[in-house]
């Protein structure tokens, strides 16, 4: 097979007659039975092909499309761009930090621009609508037009899709407030769903509000990194949007597939149900960390949970004060510190009062982008918190939702923080482990984790860089490690951008504190 001139491939077959189905094509030669066809390179072309057993045939993308914005595609970007041109419906199971919504946005683009979608639905977790979806939009098809349809008043969302524009971000539960101003538009030809899992279930509402947006001829692109990760039945949701006749019309009739009942309240795995969860969820693409050898070693990426409106009072209570304090005064290290570590507990859901007391605030939406980053990735997972109520309110958050989580604190002893490394290394449980970094950011490995989630910045950047090495150091068998911010109020933000960019301790503190009460 040959690309001639960007515009046909030529064939080598004893058969020509088989492309005859294809309108442009062309026997061009013959040669002691063997025949050369010219194939005009299309999409809709290349889908033919390759249900004809070409399945090499590429997409008209890696040659035709210039793959716009600020980075360079890397190589499983590009097939995984490709494979989605090709499939109109689709599950990407790439790991995260992989590139997936790059990927997804160049392919949407690439049709785009040749006519066969004209709108674009984008359902993702609200932590991520910002900062990864209109943070990639911006960063490579910033010619496109996008908006986050999200907002307290379900008018102002539909107003949002109503407006005309390319790409529209909402999370899961907002589709259900736009999802008659979708069907009405009627020009909504793709719809990309990040972290399918939370549409695991056909029962729930929002499952329902997906399907009935849907079309046979709309373009649906499904990613997650861990498919099925808590039991094979879960599969059932996820076929019966991309592929159902993969699966069979009832729940129940799949469940027997692959599922055996032990008790009256049991069920466990049957041996080959791997097997009939692979066959259920294709098409399908997946890259592994590993896989990826142009990914750096160390991702970095932000998850926003906006403050709650009692957060957000005390919060700009706390920074009227400070403003007043800092009036005429000389700010040092020190005090700034003190300063930006109350504005820090109360973004993080709880307040030391000057008796050493613990006033609670709703943590909840920070609670619910830690349950997200669980569901998405399928290994041990590290969580740095700064404060210990921070660090207790995880824990029992934690436990109550089933997950296997270990604390290590200044109040753990030396030989109980042996035995939970040990534990969190070598052994199944604990899955998560929080950690206070004045305890544990030096000398430990937890390479057994491959997942650093920061639950709010930290006050030192020596500290911060020490706390990802416990787990991106040697014995780190996943090759590459992500890093993820957790950050609600405008000082978090702030500081995690001074942490990432290395600035001197102290310079970090009095710079922040400067820049919070001036702003």
């Amino acid at each position: 097979m040959q690309i001639v001139e960007d515009k046909a491939i030529l064939l080598k077959t004893r058969n020509p007659d088989k492309y005859a189905i294809i309108p442009k094509h062309k026997v061009v030669s013959e040669s002691n039975g063997t025949y050369e066809v010219l194939v005009y390179w299309g999409l809709e072309e290349v889908k033919v092909l390759r249900n004809l057993g070409v399945k090499d045939a590429p997409s008209p993308i890696v040659r035709r499309y210039g793959w716009p914005g600020r980075y360079k595609p890397m190589d499983h970007q590009r097939v995984t761009s490709e494979f989605l041109t090709l499939n109109r419906k689709a599950f990407v199971f790439s790991e995260p930090g992989t590139g997936k919504t790059l990927s997804a946005l160049w392919a949407a683009d690439y049709l785009m621009g040749i006519g066969k979608v004209r709108r674009v639905l984008i359902l993702c977790p609200l932590s991520i609508m910002q900062s990864a979806w209109l943070g990639d939009l911006s960063n490579s098809i910033i010619h496109r037009s996008a908006v986050v349809a999200h907002h307290a008043q379900s008018s102002r969302r539909i107003e949002m899709v109503q407006q005309n524009y390319e790409f529209v971000i909402t999370n899961y539960d907002g589709l259900n407030l736009i999802a008659d101003e979708v069907r009405k538009d009627g020009r909504f030809d793709l719809v990309i769903v990040d972290e399918a899992n939370a549409y695991k279930t056909q029962t729930t509402r929002r499952w329902k509000a997906l399907a009935a947006v849907l079309t046979p001829d709309t373009y649906l692109w499904m990613m997650t990194g861990t498919p099925a990760s808590q039991s094979p039945a879960d599969a059932y949701g996820l076929a019966k949007l991309v592929n159902p006749n993969n699966v069979p019309k009832f729940y129940t009739a799949w469940r027997d597939m692959v599922m055996n009942k032990v008790t009256m309240f049991k069920w466990a795995a049957k041996p080959n149900a791997a097997d009939t969860v692979h066959v259920a969820l294709q098409p399908a693409i997946r890259f592994t960390k590993a896989q990826c050898l142009d990914l750096p070693d160390v991702l970095t990426t932000t998850r926003l949970v906006p403050l709650t409106s009692q957060q957000a009072k005390y919060y700009n209570l706390l920074k009227e004060r400070m403003t007043a304090i800092a009036a005429g005064e000389t700010i040092t290290a020190v005090n700034a510190a003190a300063n930006l570590s109350k504005l820090l507990q109360i973004s993080c859901g709880a307040v030391y009062t000057d008796d050493k007391d613990v006033v609670q605030f709703d943590a909840a939406p920070r609670l619910s982008v830690l349950e997200e980053i669980l569901d998405e990735t399928d290994r041990k997972v590290i969580i740095f918190a700064l404060f210990r109520s921070s660090i207790d309110t995880i824990h029992q958050h934690l436990l109550k939702k089933g997950v296997a989580v270990e604390c290590i604190h200044g109040g753990v002893t030396p030989n109980k923080r042996a035995d939970i490394i040990r534990r969190f290394q070598n052994e199944k449980d604990p899955r998560v482990l929080v950690l206070q970094p004045q305890a544990s950011a030096h000398g430990i490995t937890l390479t057994a984790a491959d997942t650093v989630v920061f639950f709010g910045p930290l006050m030192s950047v020596e500290q911060y860089i020490q706390c990802i090495a416990r787990a991106d150091r040697k014995g780190q068998n996943s090759d590459k490690v992500t890093v993820i911010h957790i950050e609600g109020s405008p000082v978090e933000k702030k500081m995690f951008t001074a942490l990432a960019s290395k600035v001197v301790d102290n310079s970090l503190l009095t710079r922040m504190f400067e820049s919070e009460i001036n702003s």
